[in-house]
C-alpha cells in the first residue's frame, strides 16, 4: 500500500504498525529516500499529481497523512495546495491506480469544539483542514472509497516535529524554556502515537468505506499533563498565560515573522484555539476498529523516559 507523508512523526509510527501486521508499504514523501524508513522509499511532493499516479501504480489501497501542519507560513497559500490539494490529488491517483481502499487521516481541529456549534477556522492549517473535510464529503458522495480518520492530541516518544505539539513543549518544560501555558483548564484529548496507528491499520483492514472514526485518547486539561510531567521529574508545573497576553504576544510574533522571516513561536489563530475545549468521544473507533487508548499517565511515562534519553 501507498503511505503519503511516511516520514513524519505519525507517519513513521503508522509505518511500523502497518509492516509489523504484513503490509509492503511504499512511502511517498518529499526526501523520503533519505529518512530510513523501512519501506519502498519514493521521492515527492503530493503537490505534484503525476508524480503521485505513478507512485500509487501497482498498489492496492492508500493511506493519506500528508499535510502541511504548521503555525503559519509567509505564504499561506501553501496550507491550501497541500492540505486540499494533496488530498485531491491522492483521490485522483486512488482512482487512477484502481484502488478501492482508502485512508485520509484529518484532525480533531477539522470537527467543532465542544463549546461551539461549527468547525473553527482560526488559522490557515484548521482553515484548510476543514476545508479539506468538505472535498471528503463531496468524495463520499461521488463513490470514492473513502475512509477518514480524526486523531486528537497525538503525542509519545518520537521526533520533535510541529505535528508533536506535545513532545515540543514538554522538551521545552524540561529545558526551562517554556514561558507558560495558555488555556491549561481547558480540555483535550490526548491519544498515544502507537494507538492511532494501530487504528491505521484496523480502518484498512476492517473500516467500513465512507466511515467517520474519531481517534481521541484520555481527555484531560492540558496542566494534567504538566502536573504528570511534574511528578516524574520533579518539575514544578508551567505557569498560565492569561489569554489577553498570549493574543499580544502572538501579534507582536506575527509582526516579527513578516519583517524578518522565519516561524512565529505564537499566532493569534493558536491562542483562539487554545480557548476551546477539545475533549472527544472515541466510542465508534473502539466499538467498530477495537480502538485501544493507552492511560494519559502510561504514555506519559513513555514520552518523558524517550526525552529524558534524547536530552540527556
Amino acid at each position: 500500500m501507498l503511505v503519503t507523508g511516511g516520514t513524519g512523526y505519525l507517519g513513521r509510527a503508522v509505518v511500523r504498525a502497518l509492516t509489523a501486521r504484513g503490509h509492503t508499504v511504499v512511502v511517498f514523501a518529499r526526501g523520503a529516500s533519505r529518512s530510513g524508513v523501512p519501506a519502498t522509499l519514493v521521492d515527492g511532493d503530493v503537490r505534484d499529481p503525476s508524480a503521485l499516479v505513478r507512485a500509487a501504480a501497482g498498489c492496492d489501497a492508500l493511506c493519506h497523512l500528508a499535510a502541511l501542519v504548521s503555525l503559519w507560513r509567509r505564504r499561506r497559500e501553501d496550507f491550501d495546495d497541500i492540505n486540499i490539494g494533496g488530498l485531491q490529488h491522492a483521490l485522483d491517483a486512488a482512482a487512477a491506480a484502481g484502488i478501492h481502499r482508502v485512508i485520509y487521516t484529518s484532525s480533531f481541529l477539522a470537527l467543532p469544539p465542544n463549546d461551539a456549534p461549527a468547525p473553527l477556522e482560526a488559522n490557515d492549517y484548521q482553515r484548510t483542514k476543514v476545508a479539506a473535510e468538505r472535498l471528503a464529503d463531496a468524495a463520499v458522495r461521488a463513490g470514492h472509497p473513502l475512509i477518514r480518520l480524526y486523531p486528537g492530541v497525538i503525542y509519545g516518544p518520537g521526533s520533535m516535529t510541529e505535528g508533536n505539539l506535545i513532545g515540543r513543549l514538554v522538551a521545552d518544560h524540561l529545558r526551562g524554556r517554556l514561558p507558560g501555558l495558555i488555556g491549561p483548564e481547558r480540555q483535550w484529548s490526548y491519544a498515544f502515537v502507537d494507538d492511532v496507528a494501530d487504528a491505521h491499520c484496523a480502518a484498512l483492514e476492517r473500516g467500513a468505506e465512507g466511515g467517520r472514526y474519531v481517534l481521541g485518547g484520555e481527555n484531560a486539561r492540558q496542566e494534567r499533563v504538566f502536573y504528570l510531567v511534574g511528578l516524574m521529574t520533579g518539575r514544578t508545573p508551567p505557569r498560565r498565560i492569561p489569554f489577553a497576553v498570549a493574543s499580544a504576544i502572538g501579534a507582536m510574533e506575527e509582526w516579527r515573522a513578516r519583517l524578518f522571516g522565519g516561524t512565529p513561536r505564537l499566532t493569534r489563530g493558536a491562542v483562539d484555539i487554545f480557548r476551546h475545549d477539545w475533549s472527544l468521544d472515541s466510542s465508534v473507533a473502539v466499538r467498530d476498529l477495537g480502538y485501544s487508548m493507552t492511560p494519559l499517565v502510561n504514555g506519559m511515562h513513555q514520552t518523558v523516559e524517550a526525552l529524558r534519553a534524547a536530552l540527556s
